[in-house]
């Protein structure tokens, strides 16, 4: 059996840890209100660039494809994965890692890269895969300057033939207690076609100064944007999954404070009687004597 004083020092130990894992809940709490309206507020935009990008192109010459959305042979494919460059977030990183080795048996038969944003992603796929970039230092400065960078250098390498298909792995935020592994297509991008069975709105647009150009323009803008909108639904994920696992954390050790808190008095207790024991023992010795 333990001795008291190991008990009082684990006790010690574990109480220490509470206010850590406390202090990290409130500190996630907080930046995660901030994560959240930027997810919030950026989500409708980017569905209003796709509607958009839609409307044009069903009003477009079906022979003029954007490059960003030509179907071809796939051989090469990269994957964008986005995680966290820290920890003790629970399963938050772990189940990005797990969705990408999914989809690297899925594209077992074509030549994988890995763009990491994150370093856990990075940490993860760098003795395995080949790593096309490692792009974790986007969370000292995170803003859309930042990423579009790197999506940049994704388009181009797409342009160039160098891949066929681009994907985004990330967390998808739900709320501060779920989030959902989402894989998506970057490129090519999806443009969909009218369906005849479904009636449709006529409406004349006016181009200017025309369509290409439009296109042009809107289609990396939204590329850019859904690759913007994934780390940001990844920074919503990290913090609401630490606040969680904190959280968990917090009630596990309280828990456990309160059984050695317990067991200790139990063996203080049968210390004391112990020693009483022993002094009157003592005593009926002297007084035998």
């Amino acid at each position: 059996m333990a001795n008291l004083k190991e008990i009082r020092g684990r006790i010690s130990s574990i109480s220490s840890t509470m206010q850590i894992t406390r202090a990290m809940k409130m500190v996630s709490a907080a930046k995660l209100k901030k994560a959240q309206d930027a997810i919030v507020m950026l989500r409708p935009y980017s569905e209003k660039l796709q509607e958009i990008i839609q409307n044009v192109n069903s009003s477009s010459d079906p022979d003029q494809v954007s490059i960003y959305a030509q179907k071809r042979e796939v051989k090469r494919v990269l994957f964008i994965a986005v995680t966290s460059n820290r920890g003790l977030a629970g399963a938050f990183n772990s189940n990005v890692v797990k969705e990408l080795n999914i989809q690297f048996q899925n594209k077992a038969q074509y030549e994988v890269e890995v763009l990491t944003i994150g370093k856990k992603a990075y940490d993860a796929v760098r003795k395995t895969r080949a790593v096309y970039s490692n792009e974790s230092a986007v969370f000292d400065n995170l803003n859309f300057e930042a990423v579009s960078h790197l999506t940049e250098a994704a388009m181009s390498s797409f342009k160039e033939g160098k891949f066929d298909e681009v994907y985004v792995i990330y967390n998808k935020f739900i709320n501060a207690a779920t989030q959902e592994v989402t894989t998506e297509q970057v490129l090519p991008i999806s443009m969909a076609e009218a369906n005849p069975a479904e009636p449709q709105v006529e409406t004349d647009y006016i181009f200017e100064p025309n369509r290409a150009e439009i296109l042009d323009n809107l289609i990396p803008k939204s590329i850019k944007t859904q690759v913007f909108k994934a780390v940001l639904d990844s920074v919503a994920s990290e913090h609401g999954a630490r606040m969680t696992a904190m959280h968990k954390a917090t009630d596990n050790a309280q828990e456990l404070k309160n059984d050695l808190v317990i067991f200790y008095n139990k063996a203080r207790q049968a210390a004391i009687t112990n020693e009483i024991l022993e002094i009157v023992s003592g005593a009926e010795a002297l007084k035998n004597s």
